[in-house]
């Protein structure tokens, strides 16, 4: 037995790491409330990871809304606490933050970010993980026991083109980790940020010489692949169990050693 119950929260569902890790949860005994942002095109991955939490004979709510909209976040929290009646209380153990939505332009020149981007992608991908924590906190869903994870990169301490308004949002979104850590240690709630190799994921496609990073990091790569959005998932997985309760304020390095090359 896995010893996971209660539910799963996980922002940006549909792909990539919130997909494999919504499916890795669910398959460890946990149900899952996935919130995603989907045109009509993509609204069938989204899907495709329901019904697969689903066919794992766990409970799925799905929620096609924007993550960082206050109203969105409390109508989703609204009915995760009618689901979880007549005990809502610590029904919430694990809070997965992976939202991939910014402004990917340089800082300076003709086409440089604007003010609404850079506020917008600092917003979404960094300071949402406070208002979502403080939120199921207050409300009494995430207690003692729970988790909370959320997915930064590298880029927060290197320079990539045009990943400036990015790279500020994943140190912001560190910086908001510790921070949570250590005001959440007394209630027993850990928070960690997870730092993952390259990845083949729809966001890294969106980056500027994204395929090239890919083609490099293979080709040097000391274990002979790339990170995958599972290998991610089976930490979260592991970290969620008891066993993990004192690991918090860290961030984690998921890429098989890439991060040791020069």
């Amino acid at each position: 037995m896995s010893g996971l119950s209660g539910f799963a929260l996980v922002l940006g569902a549909s792909s990539g790491f919130g997909a494999a890790t919504a499916k890795a949860l669910a398959r460890e005994g946990m149900d899952v409330c996935g919130v995603h942002l989907d045109r009509r095109a993509t609204q069938p991955a989204a899907e495709a990871v329901a019904e697969a939490v689903r066919g794992l004979e766990r409970k799925a709510l799905f929620f096609n809304v924007n993550a960082a909209d206050e109203q969105k976040r409390a109508a989703v929290l609204d009915a995760l606490e009618r689901e979880l009646a007549p005990n809502p209380r610590g029904g919430v153990r694990v809070l997965f933050h992976s939202l991939a939505f910014g402004t990917l332009a340089p800082l300076v020149g003709e086409n440089a970010v604007t003010k609404a981007q850079l506020e917008m992608t600092l917003d979404v991908m960094a300071h949402s993980l406070v208002y979502w924590t403080n939120d199921l906190v207050r409300r009494g869903l995430l207690g003692e026991g729970g988790r909370v994870f959320a997915m930064t990169s590298s880029g927060a301490t290197r320079t990539i083109p045009q990943y400036g308004p990015v790279a500020a949002a994943k140190a912001a979104l560190e910086s908001h980790c510790r921070q949570l850590a250590f005001e959440l240690s007394p209630q027993k709630i850990t928070v960690n940020a997870i730092r993952a190799g390259v990845t083949d994921t729809p966001s890294l496609a969106k980056i500027p010489g994204g395929a090239k990073m890919l083609e490099v990091q293979l080709s040097r790569h000391p274990a002979g692949r790339l990170t995958t959005p599972e290998d991610v998932a089976e930490l979260v997985a592991l970290l969620a169990r008891p066993g993990a309760r004192w690991l918090s304020g860290n961030t984690l390095g998921v890429d098989g050693g890439e991060d040791l090359l020069p």
